[in-house]
């Protein structure tokens, strides 16, 4: 049997809060991007039967319209659902020692704090029943396709299979 390849999967989903506000900064090039980090909790019974919490911080990173999506709707203690990949970078620390981070490359943000709808600048109390979304359209999601990591004999046995069970 020819050799299989493992499928590469980089991808992150996790709700948390905003530890502080976003840094929000434009680099040389007129590009926007948005830097924030999370906390999300996990509780859990210790030996003792009795419950814990664990606290969980992440770094977030999101670029162009995403970024500027999070603008004006950001602050500390929001509620979000951040989807995207794992990535690292290397920095240096005020000391001079080198320190590598990971952090999630936002593909697409979810608002979870409702809002007071604004009418002539006055909040109405009318709370939006939907959260907002958005979403970097700057992603090529077929990018994602796990067809590219297999063989032309392992395609043929998939779509082989596909077809048959079409038929049936």
């Amino acid at each position: 049997m020819a050799d299989l390849k493992m499928p590469e999967i980089n991808f992150v989903s996790i709700v948390g809060n905003l530890t502080r506000d976003p840094i929000i900064r434009t680099t040389t090039n007129n590009t926007s991007v948005v830097n924030f980090s999370i906390a999300t909790n996990r509780k859990y019974k210790d030996s003792s039967n009795l419950w814990q919490e664990d606290v969980c911080y992440i770094g977030v990173v999101a670029w162009n319209r995403l970024a500027e999506s999070c603008k004006n709707k950001l602050t500390k203690g929001c509620a979000v659902l951040v989807e995207g990949e794992l990535q690292s970078r290397n920095r240096k620390t005020e000391d001079g020692h080198n320190r590598s981070e990971v952090e999630i490359k936002a593909r697409r943000i979810q608002f979870l704090n409702k809002h007071l709808k604004e009418n002539n600048h006055h909040a109405i109390g009318v709370v939006e029943e939907e959260p907002e979304i958005y979403v970097d359209d700057n992603v090529d999601f077929t990018e994602d396709s796990f067809d590219k990591f297999l063989s032309p004999e392992e395609s043929n046995l998939i779509n082989n299979d596909n077809n048959n069970r079409q038929g049936s």
